[in-house]
């Protein structure tokens, strides 16, 4: 046995000689000769470019570097499967762009312009009511979202059995919201309430109010429950931010003669207002994505469509389309983003 133990330890030996000569020493000179040359000379207290300027390196930027190299997996990527991508689309919303073999790329392009920017606005006769109703029932159905989250967190943070199940329960939903999921439960009415339709106090709303909001307002009670499925990880965010608040703040409200609704006011929403503010963005962001909202749907089946003298299809359309799309739902965002700023300087 101690014969064995000794030949392994012998070949385990030659194995690790072997690969500190052909592996380890090759790559450390390389590395070195990296950093030690005309061009770049790194050393523990600077770095010298070109062998003229000077680059101290201080604690604070060797901090910046170890954290930028934990995350640059994640920059290459994005630079190559999301900036790239994004660039290319707004370079073929200047075209119109036909399939043609014959091509390099398989794609011919000819120059448009801006003409399908304008064609969107003007010609196109679905794409500007598909986006004002997009944006009306957003409108709506972030702030139910984000309201629904903060209860529902609310709730969870209190002093209750299974706080564990209860978030899960409420995550869960996240989990499955694939579109072809919530495509089949919205097609059997899972995502309405059964018992909103037998009471008439829905149409007596939409009777009292504008054609411009009867649809929005109609939308959000038939899909109630969709809205909320969105809530999953909004709750997450909120409860953590819940959890960060020190219990003593309330106790001292508390003898102070604050009431439950002035602690809310004066203490909680001051507190979480930053993380409602990632919570508005993510929902934002959530619902404009999701797979079968009826802008993306557009968006997508206009790009196999042959283009007619009525409406313009196509990849370069769509993608004049999207870059629109992407517009508004970033100006919501800044729109939402802006209210609850103004919101915390009036509380401040």
């Amino acid at each position: 046995m101690k014969r064995l133990l000794t030949r392994i330890k012998r070949l385990l030996t030659r194995i690790g000689a072997f690969l500190d000569r052909k592996i380890r020493q090759p790559i450390g000179r390389l590395l070195h000769r990296l950093v030690h040359n005309r061009v770049v000379h790194v050393d523990h207290h600077r770095i010298r470019l070109f062998n003229r300027l000077n680059v101290p390196i201080t604690n604070r930027r060797r901090e910046s570097v170890i954290g930028l190299s934990f995350i640059l997996i994640w920059i290459v990527g994005y630079l190559i499967f999301a900036l790239y991508p994004i660039a290319n689309t707004f370079y073929l919303s200047l075209f119109k762009v036909y399939f043609d073999a014959a091509e390099d790329s398989g794609l011919r392009l000819e120059f448009q312009a801006f003409n399908n920017y304008r064609a969107a606005f003007l010609s196109d006769p679905f794409f500007v009511q598909i986006l004002i109703r997009y944006v009306l029932r957003l409108l709506l159905n972030v702030p139910v979202t984000i309201v629904f989250a903060l209860v529902i967190a609310m709730l969870i943070n209190q002093n209750i059995r299974g706080k564990g199940f209860w978030r899960t329960v409420f995550f869960f939903p996240v989990i499955i919201s694939s579109g072809p999921v919530i495509g089949e439960l919205m097609n059997q009415g899972a995502t309405t309430l059964p018992s909103i339709s037998e009471y008439r106090f829905i149409d007596i709303i939409i009777a009292n109010v504008g054609d411009f909001l009867a649809n929005p307002i109609q939308a959000l009670f038939d899909e109630i429950l969709l809205v909320l499925w969105f809530a999953g990880i909004q709750i997450l965010i909120l409860l953590a931010g819940l959890q960060k608040i020190d219990k003593e703040v309330y106790e001292a409200s508390m003898i102070d003669g604050a009431s439950p609704w002035e602690s809310f006011w004066k203490i909680t929403l001051p507190s979480i207002m930053p993380l409602i503010s990632i919570s508005v963005v993510f929902t934002v962001v959530s619902m404009s994505v999701f797979s079968l909202n009826e802008v993306i749907v557009y968006i997508r089946t206009l790009i196999l469509t042959e283009s007619t003298p009525a409406l313009t299809t196509g990849y370069g359309y769509s993608a004049t389309l999207s870059w629109i799309y992407f517009v508004v739902m970033s100006l919501i965002i800044l729109l939402f983003i802006g209210i609850i700023s103004w919101r915390r300087k009036v509380t401040e």
